[in-house]
């Protein structure tokens, strides 16, 4: 009898859904789907009225709404060149390049040291491993504002102020917890067997970080690389603090604030400005999303 019971039972128990299941089913659902769209359309609005805003001339701007374009449509690039040109507007580029010149080391820096302390965390024991990596983990819940002082007295005490090398140390510095607790995940799903296998062989830590380890870790060095490119770019606040407003080391942040401030009413230089500072954050974000979304998912689950 309890045979025949759990014969007849267990067809029932493998055919029940998983809560996995059931989440994936009702994601995909047609209904899903139509909210997604319905989302992303009222998401992508202001942009797009932005995008035709730093098109139309400023006396239309100021005088009617972006939608009124499709019943007189007039294009125009007075906008964009009285933005760029340093001679005779704004100047926006010499800021877009120090952008660049600030969002580059900041992303390599902490790259290369959290990846190097996630590689310690993760596959070396020492004494207060576990201790140190909750410290560095709760580190994530202190808010940046509290360090700025101290380290603009610090820099100012070292002669760095004003300089490119005090947004490098900063942004690396506030990124180095959440990219140490990104990768560390990433590696401890890299079997144990693999590393094993690589110090019969010889290998010594060295080797096995950048011979297995570096290969395997690009999802999650490229989603950190991705997140803190955006971070950075998009930063103001840690701009204002140590880059001082000069042009010489000041971001386009800076340069789209000191325009709001200065040229409240100049709504044609601030739709053309913003468009040409989130050219760079938008196209790469739009490229590797997808190793942004598999970094961020690495670690999270086991199966």
């Amino acid at each position: 009898m309890s045979t025949t019971s759990d014969a007849q039972t267990a067809p029932l128990t493998a055919q029940k859904p998983t809560a996995a299941a059931v989440a994936k089913r009702r994601l995909t659902s047609p209904w899903a789907s139509l909210a997604a769209v319905i989302i992303a359309v009222v998401w992508t609005i202001p942009t797009f009225g932005l995008l035709i805003s730093s098109f139309r001339p400023e006396k239309e701007i100021k005088t009617t709404g972006w939608w009124m374009f499709f019943s007189d449509p007039t294009v125009t690039l007075d906008n964009y060149r009285a933005v760029l040109d340093p001679e005779t507007g704004v100047g926006l580029g010499d800021y877009f390049v120090n952008s660049i010149v600030i969002a580059i080391p900041s992303v390599l820096i902490p790259l290369f040291l959290a990846s190097l302390a996630a590689y310690a965390f993760a596959w070396i024991k020492f004494p207060g491993r576990n201790l140190l990596f909750l410290a560095v983990f709760a580190l994530q819940v202190v808010p940046l504002q509290v360090a700025l002082i101290p380290l603009l007295r610090l820099y100012v005490s070292s002669g760095l102020s004003n300089t490119f090398w005090t947004l490098w140390l900063s942004h690396s510095a506030f990124a180095l917890p959440l990219a140490i607790y990104l990768l560390h995940n990433f590696m401890r799903e890299v079997p144990a067997g693999l590393l094993e296998a690589a110090r019969i062989d010889g290998a010594g830590h060295v080797a096995i970080f950048f011979r297995v380890l570096l290969p395997v870790m690009l999802p999650a060095m490229a989603a950190f690389a991705i997140f803190q490119f955006l971070w950075v770019w998009n930063d103001l606040l840690v701009a204002l603090t140590f880059a001082g407003g000069g042009t010489e080391v000041a971001p386009v942040t800076v340069a789209l604030a000191n325009l709001s401030g200065t040229r409240g009413t100049a709504w044609h230089l601030l739709s053309a400005g913003a468009f040409v500072s989130i050219l760079v954050p938008v196209a790469i974000f739009l490229l590797l999303q997808r190793y942004f979304v598999r970094g961020l998912l690495a670690g999270s689950v086991k199966g």
